[in-house]
């Protein structure tokens, strides 16, 4: 009898994970580094001494968050929900021309400029077209100014139904600038629709199978490498801001700035 009651426990114990959580996070990520990540940005300066700012080119899909992620990098550095970037309720967006933001950090204001640009869509007619914003990168680069970088924000709840059409336009952008050297990145938001796990522990984001398979989409579907993807949850319809949330943003916003100055240290040797 005892034999008997055991067999159902030994079963139990040999059948296959369930869950969406991977054994060993995807990506290393130290959730206590929120206060060396702001002073680390709030003391950088170009690589350049010639260069006063790092450009950062936010574009990507309708509705993805390219407002919302500006206003949550300020929010971070302010410690309080800021919404300079006006953002819409609706899924059509809200840009509508080339805006450009400063990020203070009290009031300090550091070297970074973003520019939002209109959202994307999928229909040729509809949207900014893909010369406008190769446009709005040349025509800084042809101006001289070589501490750049161009951001797509890619909505991760619906990456895998993102329209070729619109996947096309990306890649024809991305395709367009590679050879003037203009570093590229992917900040892949809603993280927490995307996945249930994320919802109820936003630390779960890197031992997540589906968040890992949605940025491994991501680079699939845009050419953008996977160091380069940052999956990021904006805040949205919170009152208080709160460090896990300010954590991912800020390392986000780190390694944009890194990636940018590289290519200072990399203009300066030709």
């Amino acid at each position: 009898m005892g034999a008997a009651d055991s067999k159902p426990v030994q079963q139990e114990a040999h059948q296959p994970k369930t869950n969406s959580e991977l054994d060993k996070p995807w990506r290393k990520f130290y959730w206590g580094q929120k206060e060396a990540l702001k002073q680390k940005l709030q003391n950088f300066s170009p690589s350049d001494p010639n260069v006063k700012d790092i450009k950062i080119l936010v574009a990507g899909q309708v509705g993805a968050g390219k407002s919302s992620f500006i206003n949550s990098i300020d929010s971070a550095f302010q410690g309080r929900i800021s919404a300079r970037a006006l953002v819409s309720s609706s899924a059509g967006g809200f840009t509508r021309e080339l805006k450009e933001f400063t990020i203070r950090s009290g009031r300090k204001s550091l070297p970074l400029i973003f520019m939002d640009t209109m959202g994307l869509q999928p229909p040729v007619l509809h949207g900014p077209q893909i010369d406008d914003i190769i446009n709005a990168v040349f025509g800084h680069v042809k101006d001289g100014y070589k501490a750049f970088c161009l951001v797509y924000v890619i909505d991760g709840n619906t990456v895998q139904f993102t329209d070729d059409k619109l996947v096309d336009k990306l890649k024809i952008i991305r395709l367009r600038i590679r050879d003037m050297g203009i570093p590229q990145v992917v900040v892949m938001t809603k993280v927490d629709e995307a996945c249930p796990l994320v919802k109820n522990d936003l630390r779960k984001i890197y031992t997540s199978k589906k968040i890992k398979e949605k940025v491994d989409l991501c680079s699939a579907k845009t050419g953008v490498p996977l160091p380069n993807i940052f999956p990021v949850k904006n805040y949205h319809d919170e009152t208080d801001t709160k460090d896990d949330i300010d954590v991912l943003i800020l390392k986000a916003l780190e390694q944009i700035v890194q990636i940018a100055d590289d290519r200072l240290l990399d203009c300066e040797s030709y």
